[in-house]
């Protein structure tokens, strides 16, 4: 039986398959529950440099399954409950994560598949592809951080937009809205987020790992704690080997190579 969550490590590149195509990939709770194992396991990986999360199938994913939700009983509240706090671990390992996480968005990403799409580090939208936050359509209130993410994305305006009219956004229309950070031609997303990857990798990604931590933390902090949680974190890159490497490159006027560090 072929599970929820498909995993497979090539060149130092964790491939993450959302695996229901049936259901379009949409989370029930054994699902949810395998995706935050499995990206627990890929970020203490020390061979993993990169993760590229796709669907299976026509879609990326259709977030939450509801009818995972009715059969669960009468308790509507305590269903979502149990599964947004799996859901939101996975969310966590995505943004805490200190490895470049990317999304190839191979088809309709809706609900809490828009929201995981948003908490990657890039997202590589096919051509045909569409996303919709679609928690109201349905009566409900957007998770999986995407509140955090697409104020952040778009600016206030366009979030409450999103969030009040829930329209299909083509990719298009995302990427000039700084939803995406690329569109590629229909069958062409997983490649393109595997080459991103391998692109990274040819850079510091200790350099990396700090910038996306200080990134994440700083709508949550203070101006004078940001300012002393970058001198930490520069201060730190600079003692590794890809900080001197970097250090030493500029001084000698040719170009770095940095090793795998994550």
């Amino acid at each position: 039986m072929e599970e929820s969550i498909e995993l497979r490590v090539e060149d130092g590149i964790a491939l993450v398959t959302l695996n229901r195509p049936k259901a379009y990939n949409a989370f029930d709770l054994p699902m949810v529950q395998l995706l935050a194992d499995k990206l627990v396991s890929v970020a203490l990986d020390p061979g993993v440099l990169g993760v590229v999360i796709s669907g299976e199938g026509k879609a990326f994913s259709a977030g939450g399954d509801l009818k995972w939700i009715n059969d669960y009983g009468e308790n509507h509240g305590a269903a979502f409950h149990e599964l947004a706090a799996r859901y939101h671990q996975a969310i966590l390992e995505i943004r805490r994560m200190p490895k470049p996480v990317v999304a190839a968005i191979n088809g309709p990403a809706a609900g809490g598949g828009f929201s995981i799409a948003l908490a990657c580090d890039f997202r590589i939208m096919e051509a045909s592809a569409t996303l919709r936050q679609a928690y109201t359509s349905n009566g409900l209130s957007i998770d999986g951080g995407g509140t955090f993410a697409l104020p952040r994305l778009v600016g206030l305006a366009r979030a409450m937009e999103i969030a009040a009219f829930d329209q299909p956004i083509s990719a298009e229309t995302a990427l000039s809205w700084g939803l995406v950070t690329e569109v590629v031609e229909d069958g062409e997303g997983m490649k393109r987020a595997i080459q991103l990857v391998e692109d990274m990798k040819k850079r510091s990604l200790s350099s990396f790992a700090a910038s996306k931590r200080l990134i994440t933390d700083s709508f949550d902090t203070k101006f004078e704690t940001q300012l002393e949680k970058e001198r930490e974190l520069l201060s730190w890159c600079a003692d590794l080997p890809n900080g001197r490497e970097g250090i030493a490159a500029f001084l000698e006027k040719r170009k770095p190579v940095f090793g795998s560090h994550a």
